[in-house]
């Protein structure tokens, strides 16, 4: 049940306040009496213009393309070769609000891990790290600590916190300052304003005091790490869509963020800065633009998204061009498919040309002597030819028949360029089983043998796809959904109608957001599972289908 929320009355301040009141009204007269001070005179000094690589770790799938099960020599190989391509930063979200108290031994593991990635960094490519933690999300701990790390659904074992009630959000803090402790050699710390934080009707004051909270656990810990705020919903604008369900509130109005940033600016919360997920201009009307990095988010790849190779297009390469007084950060999720939206940022960054040319010169410095290969591969599978992207597979089945030389970006191949060609194989199979099941189910008339025959293919390279990678959850694809409607099949429509971020179960628009977040986890296994069942249907009405 969500906490009834405590109002303030300008005659409520007497020593007889009940404490929840007494909390919130410090927090309200606080920021009042710092808000007389001028908000231009705690600029920081000019830095180095950053270009950062947001690395997510929330969703659990196999490794090497989930973040989480990356080892340090697969850290290595990355950081070198992102370096080579001009970057100086990292963001790394470790996933510490879900790890429960006490840690499991992954957890250290991973603490310890983390810990020596922030090291490696610094010493040896000289980058900058950062870490994410959201604003106040705990766990649950008899929930948590059933998985492992590696392994742990977030949106399962999570729970948000109110920052208005003190008892509650003083047990996470604290618990926050023992779990960050093995990290304090990072240079700074991350909070967003929204997913997957916030709190039904609170307030911006409520943000702002989460990271002046933040500031204080910090300092403790080792001054200096600096606090940024990531502008992306707008945290009023998230506690209202948990509050009501309707998506339509959430996009980050500038008008908020600022807001937000003119409470945040006289907090003394130096040294901070502010990540701005669609405005590199925020600050500039406050006088504040050389705090603002620009986080382009789903400039290289969307989040959630199924593992599949983009290429070509200037969504990645203008993320990179569009870049803040303090630089630019991209972000993936699957970095090691991601390579040439990876390449395609980091040229547009550095203001260089991006011609087809420059895609085969970056692939040859993967595989030398296979880059027309490559890029051939990654260019047949943004088309729907199921022949031509036949042929650009078996070429590379060629190439993949014989031990492979690494170049100098080796280290984004994860140590076996093998599974790298073979990666491109089966989402060129794939794509080419859906297109061809696609064109069978929407063609009028339709050949029911057809259907049912190419259905299955598509259904046996999904598998085929999806069970080297193990990504579980969000997986929207527009010409596979089209198709698959195409089907009619109640059974099937009803899976791909949990396509959504509200669940139509639970009792309050809280639970509802809750419950669709936490049902995006399991969602492709369990449409692949309403594909094979819808399958069985269809032969069903004519046992020779299968022959």
């Amino acid at each position: 049940m969500i906490p009834p929320r405590v109002h303030l009355h300008p005659t409520s301040f007497v020593s007889r306040t009940p404490l929840p009141q007494r909390f919130r009204l410090a927090q309200f007269l606080f920021a009042g009496l710092c808000l007389l001070a001028s908000i231009a005179s705690a600029s920081p000094p000019p830095r180095k213009k950053i270009l950062g690589m947001y690395i997510h770790q929330h969703w659990a799938y196999n490794h090497p393309y989930a973040a989480r099960t990356w080892t340090l020599s697969d850290w290595r190989g990355y950081l070198d070769g992102i370096s080579r391509l001009g970057f100086n930063q990292v963001l790394i979200w470790p996933m510490l609000e879900n790890m429960p108290e006490p840690l499991t031994p992954s957890d250290t593991a991973n603490l310890a891990k983390i810990a020596a990635v922030i090291d490696m960094a610094h010493r040896d490519f000289k980058m900058r790290v950062d870490i994410v933690y959201c604003p106040n999300v705990s766990a649950k701990n008899a929930e948590a600590a059933k998985y492992t790390f590696e392994e742990r659904p977030f949106f399962y074992t999570d729970d948000r916190v109110d920052p208005a009630d003190p008892v509650a959000f003083g047990k996470m803090m604290a618990w926050r300052e023992k779990v960050f402790r093995p990290l304090v050699a990072a240079d700074g710390i991350f909070i967003i304003d929204s997913d997957p934080g916030g709190y039904p009707g609170s307030t911006k004051l409520d943000f702002v005091y989460i990271l002046k909270a933040h500031r204080r656990m910090l300092d403790r810990l080792r001054p200096g790490i600096e606090v940024v705020y990531w502008a992306a919903h707008g945290w009023e604008s998230y506690g209202k869509f948990y509050s009501t369900g309707d998506v339509g509130l959430l996009g980050g109005r500038p008008e908020e963020l600022r807001e937000t940033i003119k409470l945040l600016a006289p907090q003394n919360i130096e040294p901070w800065g502010i990540a701005s997920h669609k405005y590199p201009d925020l600050a500039d009307p406050l006088g504040m633009s050389d705090r603002v990095l620009s986080l382009n988010y789903g400039a290289i790849e969307g989040e959630p998204s199924s593992p599949f190779t983009i290429y070509g297009g200037t969504k990645a390469y203008e993320g990179g061009k569009r870049e803040a007084p303090r630089g630019a950060m991209g972000n993936s999720q699957t970095h090691c498919v991601q390579l040439p939206n990876l390449f395609a940022f980091s040229r547009g960054a550095a203001g260089l040309p991006l011609e087809r040319k420059d895609y085969v010169a970056f692939a040859n410095d993967l595989l030398p002597g296979h880059g027309e290969t490559v890029v051939a591969g990654w260019e047949e599978l943004q088309g729907s030819d199921p022949a031509l992207m036949k042929d650009a597979a078996a070429r590379l089945v060629a190439i993949g028949g014989a031990p492979l030389k690494t170049g100098p970006l080796a280290g984004l191949l994860f140590g076996d360029p093998a599974r790298f060609v073979d990666d491109i194989v089966r989402q060129l199979h794939f794509a080419t089983a859906m297109y061809e099941f696609r064109t069978a189910t929407l063609a009028t008339p339709s050949d029911p043998a057809i259907v049912r025959r190419t259905f299955a293919a598509f259904i046996a390279a999904t598998e085929r796809w999806q069970g080297k990678h193990g990504y579980r959850n969000h997986w929207r694809w527009a010409p596979m959904q089209e198709a698959l409607r195409g089907l009619d099949s109640a059974q099937l429509n009803a899976t791909l109608d949990t396509l959504r971020w509200v669940s139509d179960k639970g009792a309050t628009p809280f639970d509802r957001v809750k419950n669709g977040l936490a049902e995006l986890e399991t969602y492709t296994p369990r449409l692949i599972t309403a594909m094979k069942q819808t399958l069985t249907q269809l032969e069903k009405t004519d046992p020779q289908s299968s022959q």
